[in-house]
């Protein structure tokens, strides 16, 4: 097995995570991973969910009577708990599935599909010719063009002096609300710097990599900020200071 197409891949992906796998075949789909981002992206949400089985599925034990009647006092080699485990096992964990998808869609504290929206977009925003739907290194053009198209007014500053230029803005939409994407660059590189109003106050920095891609995030001010680029996570970082400092 040297080659994996995708929907093979995906057939394998849950025992790839379950690492039931021998080595030969779990190291041809981490191949096709590392170079399929379609995949990646589904190995990373299956990987979120087992996440949020463990983190957030209940476990209920069942009552003394049920197991009573269930498994009636005999003599036998297998305890009465692991009969139990065995028979109904598979019943609980699609359960345990199933709610964990919900509280994966419907918690509204979940940070990766906001994160995994950003850098999706960041693609996008490269791949053709719409990074920005005002071009200006003009803070005082780029702030006002946003005025009426949003219900929130989003910082815009030029780095220009640091090394981080304003190149320009558009609107873009994440997590189903309407939100503001600066472009800024550094060297032959592109930040895309994405803020949309968040319910929450504060939130402290966070850095991530997602397909390749630094993700630096906080919250403050009830306004979510979002930075992604290929350029160097210290770098990223960097800049992130400044945005936060406000200069």
């Amino acid at each position: 097995m040297n080659e994996l197409d995708c929907t093979a891949c995906q057939t394998l992906m849950h025992g790839y995570l379950d690492k039931e796998l021998d080595p030969a075949t779990s190291a041809t789909v981490a191949e096709h991973l590392a170079g399929c981002a379609a995949c990646a992206r589904e190995h990373d949400q299956a990987k979120l969910l087992v996440m949020g089985v463990k983190q957030k599925a209940a476990y209920y034990k069942a009552p003394a009577s049920l197991t009573a009647r269930v498994f009636p006092a005999e003599p036998a080699k297998v305890s009465v708990i692991e009969r139990w485990r065995n028979w109904f096992a598979p019943a609980f964990s699609a359960a345990a599935l199933a709610l964990a998808m919900v509280l994966f869609v419907a918690t509204p504290g979940s940070e990766q599909p906001l994160m995994d929206e950003a850098v999706s977009s960041h693609v996008r925003s490269l791949m053709g010719e719409h990074l920005n739907d005002v071009v200006s290194s003009d803070r005082h053009t780029v702030k006002p063009w946003f005025t009426g198209k949003l219900d929130f007014s989003p910082p815009v500053f030029d780095y220009k002096e640091q090394g981080f230029p304003l190149l320009g803005g558009r609107l873009d939409y994440l997590q189903h609300q309407t939100t503001a994407a600066l472009s800024y660059g550094r060297a032959k590189h592109i930040i895309n710097v994405f803020i949309l109003p968040a319910s929450e106050a504060e939130k402290p920095r966070q850095t991530q990599t997602i397909r390749g891609f630094n993700v630096v995030s906080w919250q403050e001010n009830h306004l979510r900020y979002v930075l992604v680029s290929d350029v160097e996570k210290s770098e990223l970082e960097a800049f992130g200071v400044l945005l936060k400092n406000g200069g």
